[in-house]
């Protein structure tokens, strides 16, 4: 009627409250990048190249620049492409994502309901278990051998509830590896409900004869996903790019979850661009290695104990003893300018990451280090 008045009734009172679950999750922090009193400290937590990134790869990225009304290809029809001519590979069968954390995360949504199991190694990267937490699903953790991945163990917490094994190879925060005969029997093992999921972000820094990134697993079977980033070896990662291989099932379910415009054009472009550059990539890789043998050596020669490392950082583990304790390191090298990763969110408490960095950093961080331990 007109002019009449309605009054909405009130029921109970009542919050908003998110799912069950979701407040129990610690977000994951990353590296920090300042300390009080320099303007521009020494970064060495974060594993980033400290050669930056492809000069070409920064040409296109500003390029694309000119273009940012206009959204960008949604299918990654170009990225794909390139990916496919650099590995030999089915552009169909690889699919982009906002870095490897959205694709885990996204392995979460189409593959994990309230109850199922995930399984990773006991120092598996702090994602896996937040993709678990976000699901509702429980992650199982298991027991690492010298800090490393254990393939019986890794078996031995599947149950018919897993259904994704995460495993980091070579591994972050520890920097140790499996060599593809264990990769090939860990597979074996598992049922084939269960995925398989090979993190390969720093693989292209792998010098040993012995290792595979997982890409011809990925190509053969239905349950084994290989990703990789953009982030590491190729200097992208403030452009959020990563990708990942495997079977057409995994991968159509994955783009059936994703936003529809989940990168920015010009990241796409400028990850396009870089995976073309094999020279910066190959720059990169020998840069590495003699920086990651300098510190390797002259850390030890301090007395530290140094966990053999196939990655672009090293885990080093302190005495605790006399005051020598990774939290004392760390507070040390921060009063030069220097910034490390402290990895107690992975129960290493008596460890710092370190990341090789320039030369010059690489040499302070030595002689603190140095100064340190004869304190």
């Amino acid at each position: 009627m007109p002019g009449a008045q309605f009054v909405m009734q009130r029921g109970p009172l009542m919050s908003v409250a998110p799912l069950p679950g979701i407040l129990d999750i610690v977000p994951y922090k990353g590296g920090e990048a300042k300390v009080p009193g320099f303007e521009k400290p020494w970064k060495l937590s974060s594993n980033e190249n400290p050669l930056g990134c492809s000069p070409r790869a920064l040409q296109a990225y500003r390029a694309a620049a000119d273009e940012l009304a206009i959204y960008p290809d949604g299918e990654h029809a170009g990225l794909r492409t390139a990916i496919a001519h650099r590995y030999g590979l089915d552009a169909n069968r690889i699919m982009c994502g906002s870095g490897s954390d959205e694709i885990f995360q996204l392995l979460g949504r189409a593959f994990l309901d309230q109850g199922d199991e995930v399984v990773q190694s006991a120092h598996g990267f702090l994602v896996y278990r937040l993709t678990a937490q976000q699901a509702g699903a429980v992650c199982i953790s298991a027991p690492e051998t010298n800090l490393t991945a254990d393939v019986d163990a890794l078996l031995g917490c599947v149950t018919t509830k897993t259904k994704i094994m995460f495993l980091a190879n070579p591994n972050n925060p520890t920097g140790t590896y499996l060599p593809y005969s264990e990769i090939k029997r860990l597979h074996a093992g598992l049922p084939s409900h269960v995925l398989l999921v090979l993190d390969a972000a720093y693989s292209e820094y792998v010098q040993t004869n012995d290792y595979s990134s997982g890409l011809e697993l990925a190509g053969q079977e239905g349950n084994v996903l290989m990703t990789r980033t953009f982030s590491k070896i190729h200097g992208l990662a403030a452009a959020r790019v990563g990708w990942c291989y495997g079977p057409q099932l995994v991968i159509d379910a994955l783009n059936r979850v994703r936003g529809p415009f989940n990168i920015s054009a010009p990241g796409l472009a400028a990850a396009e661009a870089a995976i073309l550059d094999q020279d910066f990539a190959n720059k990169s890789i020998i840069f590495n290695a003699q920086w990651l043998a300098y510190l390797t050596q002259e850390i030890r020669l301090l007395g530290l104990e140094v966990t053999p490392s196939v990655g672009n950082f090293l885990l080093v583990r302190f005495p605790g003893e006399n005051g020598k304790t990774s939290s004392a390191a760390d507070n040390f090298l921060r009063e030069r300018g220097l910034i490390v990763r402290a990895v107690k969110a992975y129960q290493l408490d008596d460890y710092l990451r370190i990341s090789v960095g320039l030369e010059e950093p690489n040499r302070l961080l030595v002689a603190a280090l140095k100064d340190f331990m004869a304190s």
